[in-house]
Parts: C-alpha cells; sequence; structure tokens
C-alpha cells in the first residue's frame, strides 16, 4: 500500500517563544520506500529546526523564535509497505495501564466494571470500541482542550481525541494497557489529523477507533503516547502563539480498504 500525506501548517508566535511540533509519519524501518519534505520558513528565511526522538518512532521538531513571527509549515511524505509492529515492552504495559491526565482510568473504574462485567481480552478491546461509538455523539468543536474521559462521558458528546481517551480510560480500568496514537487518516472526512486508540492484547498493540470515520487499515503513526498532552501536533514550551492555518490531506494509491471494526488490526 502507498500512502501519501501533507500538512500545512500557518501561525504567528509571540516574542520568546520556543515551539514543539510533531507532524511528520513516525520512522518505521519496515517500510519499503519512505519519502518525505519539511520546510519551516519565517519572514522567507528556513528556520533552524533540531529533531528529537520521541517513543514509537515518533518525532518532535523544535524551533525558537526571539522575535513575533509569521511562520509557515509545509510536511510531505509518501511511504510504501508495511511498518514493522512495535514490540511491548514491560516499562510500556505498566506506563499505559496507568490513570493519566486526560484517562482517568481510576475514576472509570466503577464505569467499566459495570459495563463490561466478565469480558476479557479482545473481547473487551471491541465491546469498549463499540460502547463508545454507540454512546458519544461525534460534533466538530463540541469539546474543550481541557476535557478529559471522564468529562466526555458526562456530556456524551466530543472530536477523535475525546473518543480516543474515554476508550483508553475504559480499558485501563480493566487492566488492559492502551494509549493514544495521533495518525494520519486516508478516507477521513472532514479531513485533519486524527487519534486513536492502541490496545495491547494478545501480545501486541492493536488500533481501535472508536469514531469509526476511517479505515485503520491505512493509517500512519505520527507519534503515541498516554493520552493527547504526548501527542499535540503544535505546542510551546515557551511564549505563545496563534494557529492561522491548519491544512491536511491523507490519501492511498488506489482503493481505500475495506473497515470491519470486529478485526484486530497493527498501525502499519
Amino acid at each position: 500500500m502507498e500512502r501519501s500525506v501533507s500538512a500545512r501548517l500557518a501561525f504567528k508566535t509571540s516574542a520568546n517563544t520556543k515551539v514543539a511540533m510533531a507532524i511528520t509519519v513516525a520512522r518505521n524501518s519496515g517500510y519499503s520506500s519512505f519519502a518525505e519534505s519539511l520546510s519551516v520558513l519565517a519572514g522567507g528565511e528556513e528556520v533552524r529546526l533540531t529533531e528529537i526522538s520521541d517513543h514509537h518512532g515518533g518525532r518532535f521538531h523544535y524551533m525558537e523564535f526571539a522575535e513575533p513571527t509569521d511562520v509557515t509549515v509545509d510536511y510531505s511524505a509518501t511511504v510504501s509497505g508495511r511498518g514493522i509492529p512495535e514490540d511491548a515492552s514491560l516499562a510500556d504495559r505498566i506506563r499505559y495501564v496507568r490513570p493519566s491526565r486526560y484517562a482517568e482510568s481510576d475514576r472509570l473504574l466503577p464505569t467499566s466494571y459495570a459495563e463490561f462485567e466478565g469480558v476479557q481480552g479482545a473481547g473487551l478491546v471491541h465491546a469498549v470500541r463499540d460502547w463508545v461509538n454507540g454512546e458519544l455523539r461525534y460534533i466538530s468543536g463540541s469539546s474543550r482542550g481541557t476535557d478529559g474521559a471522564v468529562e466526555t462521558l458526562l456530556s456524551r458528546r466530543g472530536v477523535c481525541r475525546d473518543f480516543a481517551h474515554l476508550a483508553i480510560a475504559l480499558l485501563r480500568s480493566k487492566d488492559i494497557p492502551a494509549r493514544l496514537a495521533a495518525v494520519y487518516a486516508p478516507g477521513l472526512s472532514p479531513m485533519d489529523f486524527h487519534a486513536v486508540a492502541e490496545a495491547y492484547v494478545e501480545g501486541a498493540w492493536h488500533v481501535i477507533d472508536p469514531t469509526g470515520l476511517a479505515p485503520r487499515e491505512s493509517m500512519l503513526r505520527i507519534t503515541a503516547g498516554r493520552d493527547s498532552s504526548d501527542t499535540a501536533f503544535l505546542s510551546t514550551v515557551g511564549g505563545s502563539l496563534a494557529l492561522n492555518q491548519l491544512r491536511v490531506t491523507a490519501v492511498v494509491n488506489g482503493d481505500l480498504p475495506a473497515e470491519d471494526p470486529s478485526r484486530l488490526v497493527q498501525l502499519g
């Protein structure tokens, strides 16, 4: 499978702003071919970038701006083949079963046991996916950046990150390691960066998308972590910025794969 993705960002920084950006496809030695281009311009000049390796093949690009600056970012990548599935270390299996900022599994323990009593393993993963998909309404702009899984459950609506956070929290409550992955998702409409959950069952990480908005087999990982606090595509580590433009594309060469929510699928 060949997949082509791109992202264009435009933002304005305040003085003395430091930016961490995560929009590039995660490194994976299994791809048969991988070509990418990343350009960041400020005032028509190339910006110096520092690439920082993150967990699970993800990469951050770090930049600093001493003066208020208009910045444009253009990224594109074409990837062929499937990535090699990632092993889960013991540290990962411990880290991703703990509560986190936006996936408050400790607070949802009673809910998970009431809704999924006696369900385990892959059956639990499918049950949680279907339950979240049925209980929540996808409404663009309906949630705040500070909302976690508990707030999402109470409001019964959200966007992709909210669906993923709730699924992750419910799975962790039942002792299944789960994490959030930021992805490019061919077939997604409206097109944007997408957030999905990954659950560790049957000795491997499997992706679930409670929104059901795109086929999982065509998705490309950008980064992964405990929740969206680890996977934001653009964040400041000093100063501030205003995002003025975001345009994302993601397509496959040929037909999109058929999506069957009942199957176990790995990101590749």
